[in-house]
C-alpha cells in the first residue's frame, strides 16, 4: 500500500493528489450536511414530504447539466488557464451558501431562500466534480496512462471514506450540535479545498499580453526636442510650438491604433470562445444522435423517470412513525456505503463477461424484491415475523445500495465504450447528465406521487399505495431493454 502511493506521489505529484482526494473526500462526506438539511426541512420548517423532495429535485438540478461547465472550462479559458480558475470559482460557490445559511437564522428559516443557497452550492459542487475530472483526464494523459485505473481507484476510495466519515459522525453532529454548527463545521472543507487550489500549478494556454511602444515612442520625442537651437528665442519658441502640435497629433494616432487593437483582440477573442463552443456543441449533437449511442442512453434516462423516487417520503416515515433517530440512519447509510463497495467488487469479479442486458434485467428484478421488504415494513407484517425495523432499515439500505451498484455499473462501462475518441470528457459528462436529470425527474415524480396520495408528515395511510406502486413500476424498464446492444459486456471490446 505504502509503495503504490509511493508511485502515484511520484507520477503525479504530491499537491494534486492531495486536490483530487479532497474533493472526492468532500463530495463523500456530504451526507454530513446534507442530513441536516433534511431534518432542517423537517423539523423547522414543517414542510410536507411531497415539498421536501421538490426541494432536493431542484437543489440537485445543477447536476443535471455539468456539459455546460465542461464545455465553458474547455472553450473559455481565464487568464490562459482551463482548470484552477474554475476550481477556485466553483469552490467559492460551495462555500459561500454554507456560510450564509451557518451566519443568518432568517435565512435558513425561509424555504425559498434556502432552496436558492441549496442550489447555488450544489452548482459549484458539479462544476468542481466536472473540472477535477478533466484535470484527471489530462494528468493521466500527460503523465503515465498505466496508472489511470490506480487514479480512478484513489478517487472512489477517497469518496466513499468520505460517505461512511460523513454518514458516521452526521448522525452524531445531530444529537449534540446544532444545525447552523452542522453548516460551518462543513464548510471547514471547501475552506481547505480553496486554499489548496493554490498548491497546484497549471501552464497557460498562450499568452494574453500584447506590451504597447509608448515609451519608445516617448523617448524618441524627447532626443528630437533637444536638437532645438538655443540662439533664437523665436525660432525655439516656434519649434516647441510645432513640435507639441506635431507630438499631440502623434499620440492621438496611437491612442487610436491602440484602441483599434484591443478591439480588435476582444473581438478576436469572443470570435474564438463562440467558434469553439459552437464546435463542441455540434460535436455533441452530432455523437448523441447516432443510434447506437442514443438509444443505451435513452434507456438509462427512461429507467430513471419510470420509477418514482419516495426516499424523502420514506425518511419522514422512518423518523415519525418508526421513531428512528438520527444515528442510526447515519448508521444505515454506512451499511449503503458498504453495499456500493461491495457492489463494485462483486460487478468487477464475477460479473463483467455477462451481458449488460442479463445483468441490467436482474437488477431490476432485484430492486422489485427489496422494494418488497418497505412493503413489509410499512404494512408492519415484518414484526408478525418477529423481525425489528431497524433490521429491516439496515438490510433494505445496505441490499438497495449494492443491487443499485450491479445497474450503475454497465452504465459507466456502456458509456465509456460509447464515446467517440476527440470528445470523451465532454461526452462522458453529458451521459452522467442524463443520468442526473433521470434521477431528478424520478424525485418530481415521486413528489407528486406523494401528493396526489395526500401522503404527509404524521399522515403515512397511503404510503403502502405509493410503494406498491414504485415496485409495479421498477419493472418496466425491463420492457424496453432491446434499446441496450445486444451483445454488450462489461469488456472493452
Amino acid at each position: 500500500m505504502i509503495e503504490w502511493l509511493r508511485k502515484m506521489r511520484t507520477a503525479f505529484g504530491a499537491s494534486f493528489l492531495w486536490l483530487v482526494c479532497l474533493i472526492y473526500f468532500t463530495q463523500g462526506f456530504r451526507s454530513f450536511v446534507w442530513t441536516a438539511v433534511s431534518y432542517q426541512l423537517k423539523d423547522r420548517l414543517k414542510l410536507s414530504p411531497s415539498a421536501s423532495q421538490f426541494v432536493f429535485s431542484v437543489a440537485f438540478f445543477p447536476w443535471s447539466i455539468k456539459p455546460l461547465y465542461g464545455i465553458i472550462s474547455d472553450c473559455i479559458p481565464i487568464k490562459g488557464r482551463k482548470r484552477v480558475p474554475y476550481l477556485v470559482i466553483s469552490t467559492v460557490l460551495s462555500l459561500i451558501p454554507w456560510l450564509v445559511l451557518g451566519l443568518n437564522e432568517s435565512v435558513r428559516s425561509s424555504s425559498w431562500h434556502l432552496t436558492s443557497l441549496l442550489t447555488l452550492q450544489n452548482l459549484g459542487s458539479a462544476m468542481a466534480d466536472v473540472v477535477v475530472d478533466a484535470m484527471i483526464a489530462e494528468a493521466v494523459r500527460s503523465e503515465r496512462a498505466s496508472l489511470a485505473g490506480d487514479l480512478q481507484s484513489m478517487s472512489w476510495l477517497a469518496m466513499a471514506f468520505g460517505g461512511i466519515c460523513g454518514s458516521l459522525s452526521g448522525g452524531y453532529a445531530l444529537i449534540n450540535f446544532n444545525i447552523d454548527t452542522i453548516f460551518l463545521l462543513f464548510a471547514i472543507l471547501p475552506s481547505l479545498q480553496l486554499l489548496s487550489c493554490g498548491l497546484v500549478e497549471e501552464s497557460s494556454v498562450g499568452s494574453k499580453v500584447l506590451d504597447s511602444s509608448n515609451s519608445e515612442n516617448s523617448n524618441e520625442v524627447n532626443g528630437n526636442s533637444s536638437s532645438i537651437d538655443g540662439d533664437n528665442f523665436l525660432d525655439k519658441k516656434s519649434s516647441i510650438s510645432t513640435f507639441r502640435r506635431k507630438r499631440s497629433q502623434k499620440d492621438r494616432k496611437e491612442v487610436i491604433s491602440t484602441e483599434l487593437q484591443s478591439a480588435e483582440k476582444v473581438d478576436s477573442l469572443a470570435s474564438s470562445w463562440f467558434h469553439s463552443l459552437k464546435s463542441a456543441a455540434y460535436s455533441l449533437c452530432c455523437a448523441f444522435g447516432k443510434p447506437i449511442i442514443f438509444r443505451p442512453m435513452a434507456w438509462f434516462f427512461l429507467a430513471h423517470i419510470a420509477v418514482p423516487n419516495l426516499s424523502t417520503v420514506m425518511f419522514y416515515y422512518q423518523t415519525e412513525f418508526l421513531n428512528l433517530d438520527a444515528s442510526f440512519l447515519g448508521t444505515a447509510r454506512v451499511l449503503g456505503w458498504l453495499g456500493l463497495m461491495f457492489g463494485t467488487f462483486a460487478y468487477n469479479q464475477y460479473l463483467k463477461t455477462m451481458k449488460l442486458r442479463r445483468i441490467l434485467m436482474w437488477a431490476h428484478i432485484g430492486l422489485t424484491v427489496l422494494g418488497l421488504l418497505d412493503v413489509v415494513l410499512v404494512s408492519r407484517l415484518n414484526l408478525a415475523f418477529g423481525i425489528s425495523d431497524r433490521i429491516m432499515v439496515l438490510w433494505g439500505s445496505a441490499l438497495g445500495d449494492a443491487v443499485n451498484q450491479f445497474k450503475f455499473m454497465p452504465f459507466l462501462i456502456l458509456s465509456g465504450q460509447l464515446c467517440p475518441p476527440g470528445i470523451e470528457g465532454t461526452l462522458f459528462a453529458l451521459f452522467m447528465s442524463i443520468n442526473n436529470l433521470g434521477s431528478t425527474l424520478g424525485s418530481f415524480m415521486g413528489a407528486s406521487l406523494a401528493s396526489i396520495l395526500n401522503i404527509s408528515s404524521g399522515s403515512f395511510d397511503n404510503l403502502l399505495l405509493g410503494i406498491v406502486i414504485q415496485v409495479l413500476c421498477t419493472l418496466i424498464p425491463i420492457v424496453f431493454l432491446f434499446l441496450i446492444p445486444k451483445e454488450a459486456t462489461g469488456v472493452s471490446t
